[in-house]
C-alpha cells in the first residue's frame, strides 16, 4: 500500500499550505499521483490538478499523465564545492556590502558563498557582534576578526556546515541585529527560495530579527525557483547584485520597494 494511503487522520490545509505539502511529498518520493493526493487531502481531483498546474507554472514541478514529477531544473544546493562559481561577482558584491557596515554594528550573516566573501572583509571593522549559523563562517570570523561571534545552535545539516531546526530559530528569536545579510538560491518577483525547508525557516527567522535586511546574490540566481520560499520581496530592504542582472526584473523588484545597488564586474 502506498504510504499516502496509510494516513488515517486528515489535516485541513489552506491552499498555500497544501501546495507546500505537495512539494514536500514530491521532494521525498520523486513522483506523486492525483488519486493519492486526493486521498491525503480529502479534496477533489480538479482541485489537486489546479494546484499542480500552479506549481508547474512556478517552475517547481513537471506535470505528467495522472500526477507530477520533480522539475530537474529547480535549483539544488551543491555540497563541498571546491571552486566557487561566479567568484568575481561575489567578491564585488561583498565589497559593496562592506560599505554598509559601521563599527559597533550587530550583524547576522546567513550561510552562503557570497556572505563568506563578506566575512573575509570584516577584519577591517571594529566592535562588531556577528550572529551566524554556519560553522565555517564562525571559524573564519574567529581567526580573522576581533568580532564577538554568536554561533546559533541546532541540528547540523549534513554536508552543509550550518545549523537549522527549532533550536536554531528559538535561539535567534531572543536577538535583535542592526543588519542581516541574506543569501538565496533563487530570486523571483514571487519570492526568495532555498532547496531545504528547514534552512528556509532559519533564513526567515534571521530576516525577522533585523532592523535592515540586505540580500546579497549574484545574477545567476535571478529568475530561478528553488524548493522552499522563505521570504517575499517585501521582506527585503536592499539588494546588492552584479551588472549581469536583467534590468527589467530589477526594475520590477525596485517597484516592490527594494533599494537596489548594481555592482560592476
Amino acid at each position: 500500500m502506498n504510504a499516502l494511503a496509510k494516513i488515517q487522520q486528515r489535516t485541513l490545509y489552506f491552499p498555500e499550505e497544501r501546495k507546500r505539502k505537495i512539494l514536500e511529498m514530491l521532494n521525498e518520493q520523486k513522483k506523486i499521483v492525483v488519486p493519492d493526493l486526493c486521498k491525503y487531502f480529502n479534496i477533489s481531483p480538479a482541485t489537486i490538478r489546479n494546484d499542480l498546474h500552479e506549481l508547474e507554472q512556478s517552475g517547481l514541478l513537471k506535470r505528467t499523465h495522472g500526477g507530477a514529477i520533480l522539475n530537474q531544473r529547480v535549483k539544488q544546493e551543491k555540497q563541498f564545492v571546491s571552486e566557487v562559481e561566479h567568484l568575481a561577482e561575489k567578491k564585488a558584491i561583498a565589497a559593496e556590502a562592506l560599505t554598509l557596515i559601521e563599527d559597533g554594528d550587530a550583524l547576522a550573516l546567513d550561510t552562503g558563498t557570497t556572505t563568506m566573501e563578506l566575512a573575509k572583509l570584516l577584519g577591517a571593522k571594529r566592535n562588531l557582534t556577528i550572529v551566524v549559523n554556519d560553522i565555517q563562517l564562525a571559524l573564519l570570523l574567529e581567526a580573522n576578526t576581533e568580532a564577538t561571534v554568536v554561533l546559533v545552535g541546532g541540528i547540523l545539516r549534513k554536508g552543509m556546515h550550518c545549523t537549522v531546526g527549532p533550536m536554531a530559530t528559538e535561539d535567534m528569536k531572543t536577538i535583535t541585529v542592526d543588519k542581516a545579510f541574506i543569501a538565496t538560491n533563487g530570486l523571483t518577483l514571487k519570492g526568495l527560495s532555498t532547496p531545504d525547508m528547514h534552512q528556509g525557516e532559519t533564513k526567515t527567522t534571521m530576516i525577522s530579527i533585523a532592523n535592515e535586511v540586505i540580500l546579497l546574490t549574484d545574477s545567476s540566481k535571478l529568475g530561478t525557483n528553488s524548493f522552499s520560499t522563505f521570504a517575499t520581496p517585501d521582506d527585503i530592504d536592499r539588494l546588492i547584485i552584479d551588472d549581469k542582472a536583467d534590468p527589467s526584473t530589477l526594475n520590477a523588484l525596485s517597484d516592490c520597494g527594494i533599494s537596489i545597488t548594481v555592482v560592476s564586474v
